[in-house]
């Protein structure tokens, strides 16, 4: 019962994100994108590494 609470609460929140994204969110140009991607890329590297050494530890 509880994992079926987790999920619609998950999904309310997934939800309400789509919804406000389409109506208060505005698109990005090339120049703001090229920035974003590129710390996306070193934030998901620093994740990768983490989630290793705290496997091996």
């Amino acid at each position: 019962m509880a994992l079926l609470v987790i999920l619609a609460c998950v999904f309310g929140g997934v939800a309400l994100m789509v919804i406000l994204g389409e109506r208060f969110g505005k698109p990005l140009d090339a120049k703001e994108q090229g920035k974003y991607s590129k710390i996306i890329m070193v934030l998901v590297f620093v994740l990768l590494i983490v989630g290793i050494f705290k496997g091996m530890g």
